[in-house]
């Protein structure tokens, strides 16, 4: 069978990796970033460049967006030479970032009303599970316009997972990371603590580790409080934006969660120090220095 031509914006790390992956499996390319040079590599490798969201649409079975928040992708759908001015009846946009759910829905229902599908399918695992075709893939959207992508969603994902109606995704991405994110907050502030009052890092990571508190997010806050080794390559900038989506989530589901907002209140202070770049794990500096 022919395979579906691709549309693919944001090439960043995970992005451009993504698109590296798909060109080696012969998927045809058009592809759409500021990053020039990030533009000429897929070039390089074959792919199509598209000068409008609108040009990249028209010419494309499935549109993937790999991008920084939920604004950008709707500043992107909507452009007067936007993705929703230029896609084609049947085709599918599939958003691999992490967006507020309520935005994702807006969008598909804009979508459907075009007669293009749309699929959420947030992203577990590293840029280099990306260039091998490894993630983790949190898929959402109706169950035909999710069969029409599995194929390319299985050449890209090592465990795709389908999680209902449209939403179900990027609601499942937030709820992952608050989980993941408040945890890092507290193991780091445990070893800042530890610090301030005297006890061996190394030596609380040997009892913590031996106990059900053990995970891979505590070696990865060991790597960095204890040995100074930042390996957790998701950004402190990334992880305060997912939480106040997550906040903001919780709002339009009229609850709330003391726990995020204050790993939120931490990670906003820490991102206001100018350490947003820096990985999760070293917010351990900002738990050091803080005072009463």
């Amino acid at each position: 069978m022919t395979k579906p031509t691709i549309g693919f914006i944001g090439l960043g790390l995970m992005g451009g990796n993504m698109v590296e992956n798909l060109q080696k499996k012969g998927y045809q390319l058009t592809v759409l970033d500021l990053n020039k040079d990030a533009v000429a590599a897929c070039v390089d490798r074959g792919a199509n460049v598209a000068a409008s969201a609108k040009e990249l649409a028209a010419a494309s079975d499935i549109v993937m967006l790999c991008l920084t928040t939920s604004a950008v992708v709707e500043s992107i759908v909507y452009a007067e030479d936007g993705l929703l001015a230029g896609i084609k009846p049947g085709a599918v946009l599939v958003d691999f970032g992490t967006s507020i759910p309520a935005s994702t829905k807006k969008i598909g229902a804009d979508l459907a009303a075009k007669g293009a599908g749309m699929i959420d399918a947030p992203l577990g695992r590293t840029p280099a599970h990306a260039k091998d075709g490894l993630l983790n893939i949190m898929a959402a959207g109706d169950q035909a316009t999710f069969d029409k992508v599995q194929p390319v969603l299985k050449d890209q994902g090592e465990n795709v997972f389908y999680l209902g109606a449209l939403g179900a995704g990027h609601t499942t991405k937030l709820i992952n990371n608050f989980m993941g994110m408040t945890t890092v907050c507290a193991m780091s502030q445990a070893f800042a603590v530890a610090e301030l009052a005297g006890v061996d890092r190394q030596q609380l990571f040997e009892i913590m580790s031996t106990g059900p508190s053990n995970s891979p997010f505590m070696h990865f806050c060991k790597n960095y409080a204890v040995d100074g080794v930042s390996d957790l390559g998701f950004s402190i900038a990334n992880a305060n934006k997912d939480l106040g989506y997550f906040l903001k989530m919780l709002e339009e589901l009229d609850t709330q969660s003391e726990i995020a907002e204050g790993s939120s209140a931490n990670l906003q202070a820490a991102f206001d120090a100018g350490m947003g770049q820096g990985n999760v794990p070293e917010i351990f500096d900002y738990f050091l220095k803080l005072k009463k």
